[in-house]
């Protein structure tokens, strides 16, 4: 009996830009987002007004959900790239969802 077993490739990273982008964004408790802390150290506000507003964040942490809806998508057959593209299109549609109830 043969099993076949995804290897490890470039779809493999999709997984981890999503957690990556979910460390961007997320707080944890009381405390700041790293992304807010990144932020801050390279001079910019995470939030539009001072420290209410939009929260910037959750923009930036696209940077890390496209990239891995594109290679879990370009990638299929490596190991968690189907996880890693299916979390990052769903939390692609939240935030563009999140826009239009917050534009409406």
């Amino acid at each position: 009996m043969k099993q076949d077993y995804n290897k490890v490739g470039l779809g493999s990273i999709s997984l981890l830009l999503f957690i990556f982008g979910i460390l961007f964004s997320v707080s944890f408790g009381n405390r700041e987002s790293y992304g807010d802390n990144i932020l801050r150290f390279i001079g910019l506000s995470p939030w539009s007004n001072g420290d209410t507003g939009f929260h910037y964040t959750i923009f930036y942490s696209l940077i890390f959900y496209l990239p891995a809806l594109i290679l879990g998508y370009k990638f299929k057959n490596d190991l968690w790239a189907k996880l890693g593209r299916t979390l990052s299109l769903i939390t692609i549609i939240l935030i563009l969802l999140s826009l239009f109830f917050v534009a409406v």
